[in-house]
């Protein structure tokens, strides 16, 4: 029997919790990332219309839902109007319960 070793991925945007960042030396300049907390969140569909979503407004350059934390993870051009994402949350059918 051999021993499997877990090998550390490189050369992706990635942390290795598998969420997505702009941190380092890859961060793009002029961006702003905010963490939401979204409540109603239970699977792979719910991320995804989430994302579509608040992927919709302007200036915002990705969108990364967790339905396992209920987080949302989204970076914009500007600070994004927290009224607005909620409107884009509300319209997909869940509930904006703050920043996280």
């Amino acid at each position: 029997m051999t021993a499997q070793t877990e090998t550390p991925q490189t050369g992706s945007c990635c942390s290795p919790s598998g969420s997505c960042h702009s941190g380092g030396a890859e961060a793009q300049q002029g961006t702003v990332t905010t963490v939401y907390q979204v409540s109603g969140m239970t699977c792979g569909h719910c991320e995804g219309a989430i994302s579509s979503e608040i992927s919709e407004l302007p200036g915002v350059t990705s969108v990364k839902a967790v339905a396992a934390t209920g987080q949302v993870t989204v970076v914009s051009e500007t600070e994004l109007d927290e009224a607005a994402v909620r409107a884009a949350v509300d319209e997909a059918g869940y509930e904006l319960t703050g920043r996280a």
